[in-house]
């Protein structure tokens, strides 16, 4: 269509410079806010030649939007000139020359074909919400620029002006490619910051406070009364949406809702203005890409909720986040589209400035399994090479691989193999598709696909996968239907039948596989076949539960998890779970929604993880012997080993000995004393005297602690710790101890006193000052290097003097020593010259 026969919307003028540029240098960026005609006008124009135009979209929902909208501008139906293509849906024909398709798909179709035959232009739209497939996209459309094609023109769109990394992507860091820009006529927008009047708690994963959601309802009322026109207010999820539309249902206006989880027709239905006001609960889908009509005014929750991944754990899940500053403005901007508007934000104008500019990119924080996949299947199977805007996370990338490695999807080299090519045919995460395929075998094709669309489609979220799936099956939604018909084409196609655009066959949900003469493995009850497939996707989430009718389970991946309160399948033995969280410093996870399995089938579907050893170590503060049998961390049969290698039972009880430490022995005062005295002799003296602190003894625990006929940690308590450690000392130095460190010194008096080695560095002995009458200095140990310090005592044994050079003592101290004592003890001699007098352990006799 001429650029002058198209609406007069803002990008009208721009796109002469567009197609030009795009005829000249091949790729571009075009930056053009929300309302300038972007999405619909660019692609008209570009094919007004004759040419096929591809436009790629982040959302199903928008995709069919962007169709209609354009065949409506050309007075036609979806399906002629413009067409659409999302999962399990396409209207195109042989006249169709701009055809809208979703990343993904877009992803899909270059894998298969990566010329792209009979394309001219590519346009990736709303690139700025860096979803994982529209960075793939990009990459690969670039690389088949500079490989295969480099006559097919190729144009990014972004609603921000972070056009910079956009453009040294289409082009390079020297020679970026040329940004072009449109502005939108939009109208004032008036900002009402809107902060809810009491505490809200912040969000945690899911979990969004319902005080906030009292007040989004509240501002949402306070929207419609203080002006005319609708309403249009963002949430973060359907659940949300859910519970604000019930909180204004005696409102007298339409609430209608929009997001990912509805309806084609429910989605159509927003998007097309009412007899009377509405109010129009959405998520993120009405952010950038779709047009509202009738808004005068927005109130925005703050919130968004973006994919993030738990490595650690093997746990993905949706998160609830604060919006960005960018994405805020674009929210806002809904409100000016068609006349003057407002926006009420539910959040301080000091907290906005904390917001973060842009949001994160997806491939940050999202599971990167089905990214490495497609990368496996480009051939780059690290990404190296690949013009991606930013490169995956090392840590994610390698869990995607070991994912990849574990499903057979990917060889020992990185490179697809066919069983990966049958999954990514599938169009899911490669974890259900591998349920989907892997299934049909085991529970029928038709339940395979059931199931798998009700996990795929987060159906299962209110807890249980089985009466999810039930629910499905009752009901008559035409998305759910579709998408299980899609699911049986695709396990045809896996099998050699149909290509994956032939029509899907007639008949599928909730026709009884046993019907068409299943297998015995397909008469399984729905129960266990519902826990069969979730446990094909998720293996290592295989669960037991910890006691008998809890809430507490153990993955077989290791992780922790808990049931919500008064959840139906609490005391379920067995659970496959379908999606659990944890939240930042919780131990641990909680399930979300999962099916009951039996240990029978639990070992089928986690077969991997089985393993079966003789186990004789140190556990639970004794020596085990025993043979085990194991499904990951889930013990499920221990039997006692009689006759253990005797070799492997010392050795357990050394590892018990450094883990729990040298207090499992038993030390008497002896082995104390001995220790004591080595101990002083290696600070003193250095080797070869041997290094008897903890460390020390337990890195030499087979040198010096024989462990003769000891089976477990009763035992260590009799073993005889003094031999041990004499036989640490080397003959050169054996003989010298008593000499070096003796247990006694000799006093004046003639008694033999115990030296006190507890402080290594100063040995103490402990004397009654008259027994050291005679002395003129401390006696010295270690070689003479190292004086006793002397603890003098009065004639009850309480100290009276501390002191290492005694004749200073007898000097200084001695005198008033002398003068306190003397009335205190008269009994005892307390001489003027102490190094002259005679000592003595007696007191004097008593006068008559």
């Amino acid at each position: 269509m001429p650029a002058d026969a198209l609406p007069d919307l803002p990008v009208r003028p721009a796109l002469p410079a567009v197609a030009g540029t795009l005829m000249s240098a091949g790729a571009a960026v075009l930056v053009a806010p929300p309302g300038t005609g972007k999405t619909t006008l660019v692609p008209l124009a570009l094919a007004g030649s004759g040419e096929r135009v591809i436009v790629a979209e982040p959302r199903r929902v928008a995709a069919r939007a962007a169709a209609r909208r354009m065949a409506t501008l050309l007075g036609e139906r979806v399906g002629g000139r413009v067409g659409y293509a999302v999962r399990g849906d396409r209207r195109v024909s042989r006249d169709t020359v701009v055809e809208v398709v979703t990343t993904g798909l877009l992803v899909r179709r270059l894998q298969r074909d990566p010329e792209l035959a009979g394309t001219a232009t590519v346009i990736l739209d709303e690139c700025h919400e860096r979803h994982l497939d529209s960075d793939l996209a990009l990459a690969f459309l670039v690389e088949v620029r500079a490989a295969l094609r480099p006559e097919l023109r190729l144009l990014a769109t972004s609603a921000t002006a972070d056009s910079a990394r956009l453009a040294a992507v289409l082009g390079s860091a020297d020679q970026p490619a040329p940004v072009l820009t449109a502005q939108a006529r939009t109208f004032p927008v008036e900002v009402i910051w809107a902060p809810p009047p009491g505490p809200v708690a912040p969000p945690s994963g899911l979990r969004v406070d319902p005080r906030l959601l009292d007040h989004v309802a509240a501002t949402t009322r306070r929207a419609l009364a203080d002006g005319d026109g609708d309403v249009l207010v963002f949430l973060p999820g359907a659940r949300e949406i859910e519970t604000v539309a019930q909180r204004l249902r005696d409102l007298d206006a339409d609430v209608v809702t929009l997001h990912g989880r509805q309806s084609g027709a429910g989605q159509d239905a927003a998007l097309r203005a009412g007899p009377r006001r509405r109010v129009v609960l959405a998520t993120a889908v009405a952010e950038s890409s779709l047009t509202v009509p009738g808004v005068r005014a927005v109130v925005d929750a703050g919130l968004s909720r973006v994919p993030r991944m738990d490595h650690s754990r093997g746990l993905g899940a949706l998160a609830t986040v604060p919006v960005s500053r960018s994405s805020a403005e674009q929210r806002a901007g809904r409100a000016g589209r068609e006349a003057p508007g407002r926006v009420y934000r539910c959040w301080s104008a000091v907290l906005h400035d904390r917001l973060p500019a842009q949001p994160e990119p997806e491939i940050a924080a999202a599971d990167l399994t089905g990214f490495a996949l497609d990368l496996a299947l480009w051939g780059h199977p690290d990404g190296t090479g690949l013009a991606l805007p930013d490169p995956p996370p090392a840590g994610a990338l390698r869990a995607a691989t070991a994912t990849l490695h574990d499903l057979g999807a990917i060889g020992p080299d990185g490179r697809v193999t066919a069983r990966g090519r049958a999954l990514a045919g599938a169009g899911l995460h490669p974890r259900l598709a591998r349920a989907l395929l892997d299934g049909a075998a085991a529970v029928g094709p038709n339940r395979a696909a059931e199931i798998v669309a009700v996990l795929d489609d987060d159906r299962s979220s209110s807890g249980d996968v089985v009466a999810a799936w039930r629910r499905s099956r009752g009901g008559s939604d035409p998305a759910w239907r579709a998408e299980v018909r899609r699911l049986r084409t695709a396990l045809d196609r896996a099998a050699g039948g149909t290509d994956e655009n032939d029509q899907p066959p007639a008949e599928s949900a909730g026709v009884d596989d046993n019907a068409r003469g299943g297998s015995a493995s397909a008469r399984l009850p729905d129960d266990l076949a519902a826990g069969l497939v979730v446990g094909l996707a998720y293996p290592e989430r295989v669960a037991r539960i910890r006691e008998p009718g809890s809430r507490a389970y153990l993955m077989a991946g290791g992780t922790a998890a808990d049931l919500p309160d008064g959840s139906p399948l609490t005391g379920v033995t067995w659970l496959a779970v379908a999606d659990a969280d944890r939240t930042a410093g919780s131990r641990t996870a909680r399930i979300r929604s999962a099916a009951p399995l039996d240990e029978a089938t639990a070992s089928e579907v986690a077969s991997a993880l089985l393993s079966e050893e003789t186990e004789i170590g140190w556990s639970d503060d004794d020596v085990v012997a025993r043979r085990v049998r194991r499904l990951g961390a889930i013990t499920l049969a221990s039997v006692r080993l009689t006759d253990p290698d005797p070799a492997l039972i010392q050795e357990a009880l050394l590892t018990g000995l450094r883990e729990s430490g040298l207090g499992l022995l038993t030390w008497t005062r002896s082995a104390e004393e001995l220790r004591s005295r080595l101990a002083f002799a290696h600070a003193a003296l250095g080797e070869p005297w041997p290094d008897v602190s903890d460390a020390a003894l337990l890195a030499s625990l087979p040198d010096w602690l024989h462990l003769g006929s000891s089976r477990r940690r009763a035992d260590l308590a009799k073993l005889d710790v003094t031999a041990g450690l004499r036989r640490l000392l080397p003959w050169s130095v054996a003989g010298r101890l008593d000499e070096i460190a003796p247990e006694r010194l000799p006093v004046p008096s003639g008694s033999q006193i115990r030296v006190d080695y507890s402080d290594a560095t100063a040995p103490v002995l402990a004397v009654k000052v008259q027994e050291a009458f005679g002395w003129r200095e401390a006696p010295r140990l270690a070689d003479g290097r190292v004086p006793v310090l002397l603890h003098l005592l009065s004639p009850a044994g309480r100290p009276v003097a501390v002191t290492r050079d005694l004749g200073s003592f007898w000097v200084q101290g001695y005198p008033q020593v002398r003068a306190e004592m003397r009335g205190r003890y008269p009994r005892h001699p307390w001489p003027e010259d102490p190094t002259t007098a005679v000592p003595t352990r007696r007191a004097n006799p008593r006068s008559r």
